[in-house]
């Protein structure tokens, strides 16, 4: 059930489900009670991302009777990023606040995030363990490890003021995050907001929170892990890359420079001090030609990236700030929500 789209309330909270019917009813019971003393009106929009268990009729079940809550569903899996945007699409909050079903982050996240929102004046609000104050609670420390080195090469791509990059439990204001134009369908969404919202000047702020993971519970069945280390490194460091090529291109051109130089400057000792002939040392003398103009052609390709960047940047601007969007000029955004094929329950 959904309540009535021309009606705006103070917060909406989205939260995205993939097969989740193990925790359905504790996590819609956290949710709503985390949402209970909240002193304004608000929405909770679950967003069934083509889960193929019972998460479907287990949400439309609970969700019966309060027109607070809206299922919105679809009927294949298509990732965390298109979760996302179809729930903030079906947003009508003041102010928006996207986080996991389970609420890892704890029952006071969400209010957090909406009094950062208001006295911050920010555009965008980011729950991090990493920021003075924050921690990680029962976190593998694979996990842990992963993350926070994902998340320092991350911040220093984009030059982003936030610590914490890749977490989904944000705050928004809804006017400007209903606007932005996003195109990823999975988790890369969330460096993908932040790396436009920085184009657009968006004024970011973060909380210090802690993120906890909860030990199994006897009688409660544990809903598997989706977590795929080896995929979510590969986007995430591509996305960074594409933000910051320096760290590629740059670093690596670095590299086969240096070594093809200190190669280069052996030859000459060999030649103009110890007077041996070159001539005999062909394959030093050819690998260190290839080191030097492959280190250079590194560095040319780093700087024609930076160009493509700036170009793409500036065709961004120029679509978010064009005649589509004359009511925009002090924060400005994007044109029209992708609003693609989900339907309400």
């Amino acid at each position: 059930m959904a309540g009535d789209p021309d009606k705006q309330v103070e917060l909406s909270v989205v939260a995205p489900m993939y097969n989740e019917q193990a925790i359905i009813e504790h996590s819609l019971r956290k949710l709503v009670d985390a949402l209970s003393s909240f002193p304004s009106t608000w929405e909770l929009i679950l967003v069934n991302d083509g889960s193929t268990d019972t998460t479907l009729a287990l949400l439309t079940e609970q969700a019966r009777g309060d027109d607070r809550i809206t299922v919105v569903s679809y009927d294949r899996n298509r990732g965390r990023g298109f979760a996302l945007r179809t729930g903030i699409n079906h947003s009508r909050g003041r102010y928006v606040v996207t986080t996991e079903s389970d609420l890892t982050w704890g029952k006071e996240i969400i209010a957090q995030l909406y009094q950062a929102l208001r006295e911050d004046d920010a555009d965008i609000v980011v729950a991090s363990p990493y920021a003075n104050g924050g921690k990680l609670e029962n976190v593998p420390l694979n996990r842990a490890l992963l993350s926070r080195l994902g998340n320092r090469i991350l911040r220093l791509s984009t030059s982003s003021p936030i610590t914490m990059l890749t977490g989904m439990t944000r705050g928004y204001r809804g006017e400007l995050v209903r606007k932005l134009p996003l195109e990823e369908d999975g988790k890369e969404i969330h460096l993908e907001i932040v790396s436009k919202a920085g184009m657009l000047g968006w004024r970011f702020s973060e909380v210090p929170a802690t993120l906890r993971w909860e030990p199994p519970q006897p009688g409660r069945r544990r809903r598997k892990s989706k977590f795929r280390a080896g995929k979510l490194m590969r986007s995430h460091l591509f996305l960074g890359f594409s933000e910051a090529p320096v760290l590629l291109f740059g670093t690596l051109g670095g590299i086969v420079w240096m070594v093809g130089f200190v190669l280069g400057a052996y030859l000459c000792y060999l030649f103009f001090i110890r007077g041996q002939v070159i001539g005999e040392r062909v394959v030093l003398l050819m690998t260190t030609i290839f080191l030097l103009l492959g280190g250079i052609s590194l560095f040319s390709f780093c700087f024609l990236s930076y160009q493509v960047r700036a170009l793409r940047k500036d065709l961004f601007l120029l679509h978010c700030r064009g005649p589509a969007n004359p009511d925009l000029s002090s924060r400005p955004v994007g044109g029209p929500a992708d609003r693609d094929m989900p339907h309400d329950h």
